[in-house]
């Protein structure tokens, strides 16, 4: 049974004890299944998928228990000036970025390749928490207040759209909103800019790229172009049903391994998942994810400042965001927009952002108790 700590009784050793090892299991398991999968999308083979996503991930889960252990309150201090770094890197994105696969979304740093709007979803979060922790819940009511914070959330949007990525735009925007939703901003805000974001949607269908509005209309009907914008969600559909109740077999899938199944260790590998494993496969690891965004919500709910809250609660957000918007892709509910499986599908930037918010999620829990001063003041710090 976890014990209650006092701020000053947080040694290193307390910290580790206190960390929701649960919590890492969980991560773990969903993990693993996504090494397996890349293991047999590339026909039996580490090489070039499998063995480098366990050394990411390896440097990842280190990387998540340092960043657990840190005081809240270190990164209350420098929220903001991880915002900004991430704001900085996503303009030099705009100025300089490195293409791939015909968008400009990614900037060289020597060694590695980045993705800061990666970056920027687990930062955002920090800052809004910071922002919205410093003042009170009058204040919340108040439109004034709002105007800051929506400038943080367009700004960085605006520049995520220029890449193109609409589907990380999207994903900013609504973790963004259920920050300020988790903060106390009333409902009727909501509806507002959802009304004039409805009334906007002519306008915006303007400046959309040929091939995002190519998946909108797929979208509505896919048969109407089979070979060219409708095929991968024709081909995901005809892989999830070949799987059956109980699938394929591992390394099985007929969709997958003939190569009919475009993208299938990125943005389609649940549906490979689904092949190989059928049914009870797919909602084995959907089980998983639940157990995780549970355990986030769990994390939230007891936290005792409401920027530890804020902080659980906008990344447990993130997370899901990325598991129902990747799943109802390749489903066919939504448009195709290019968002990958958390911790399953291949990505380094992903990876590594992902497992620094899951950092932040245990640490709000390690330091549940930690006093928190309202306008950034750091208490006993």
């Amino acid at each position: 049974m976890r014990t209650n700590l006092s701020a000053p009784d947080l040694t290193l050793g307390r910290k580790l004890l206190s960390v929701h090892w649960l919590l890492v299991l969980l991560i773990a398991s969903v993990a693993g299944v996504g090494f397996a999968m890349l293991y047999s999308a590339a026909g039996g083979n580490m090489d070039p998928w499998a063995e480098r996503q366990m050394m990411r991930f390896g440097a990842g889960v280190l990387i998540m228990i340092v960043v657990a252990t840190i005081d809240v309150r270190i990164w209350l201090r420098y929220a903001y000036v991880l915002y900004f770094v991430a704001l900085v890197l996503l303009v030099g994105v705009e100025v300089g970025g490195y293409v791939g696969m015909g968008a400009q979304r990614w900037i060289s740093l020597g060694v590695i390749n980045i993705q800061p709007s990666e970056l920027m979803k687990i930062f955002m979060v920090l800052a809004l928490a910071r922002y919205f922790h410093g003042i009170s819940v009058d204040d919340i009511g108040r439109i004034s207040r709002l105007i800051i914070p929506i400038i943080m959330v367009a700004v960085p949007t605006a520049l995520i759209l220029r890449q193109p990525d609409l589907g990380t735009a999207i994903m900013l925007a609504m973790t963004a909103g259920a920050v300020m939703f988790l903060a106390g901003v009333r409902l009727w805000k909501f509806a507002v800019i959802g009304v004039a974001a409805m009334g906007a949607a002519p306008i915006a269908w303007q400046f959309l790229h040929t091939y995002q509005k190519k998946r909108v209309l797929t979208f509505l009907n896919p048969e109407t172009d089979p070979l060219g914008a409708g095929y991968h969600i024709i081909q995901s559909k005809i892989a999830l049903g070949s799987g059956g109740l109980a699938g394929k077999g591992f390394m099985q899938g007929p969709q997958s391994h003939l190569h009919f199944l475009p993208e299938m260790q990125t943005d389609f590998i649940f549906t490979m998942l689904a092949e190989e494993f059928g049914l009870i496969g797919a909602l084995g690891l959907v089980t998983l994810y639940v157990l995780i965004v549970t355990y986030g919500i769990v994390i939230a709910v007891r936290a005792r400042n409401q920027f530890g809250r804020l902080v659980a609660g906008g990344i447990t957000t993130t997370f899901f965001l990325y598991v129902f918007i990747n799943i109802a892709m390749v489903t066919g509910l939504i448009p195709v927009v290019g968002v990958p499986l958390p911790l399953v599908s291949y990505g380094g930037t992903v990876m590594m952002t992902l497992l620094i918010g899951f950092g932040l999620v245990i640490g709000v829990g390690v330091h549940k108790d930690v006093p928190v001063g309202r306008r950034g003041e750091m208490e006993g710090f």
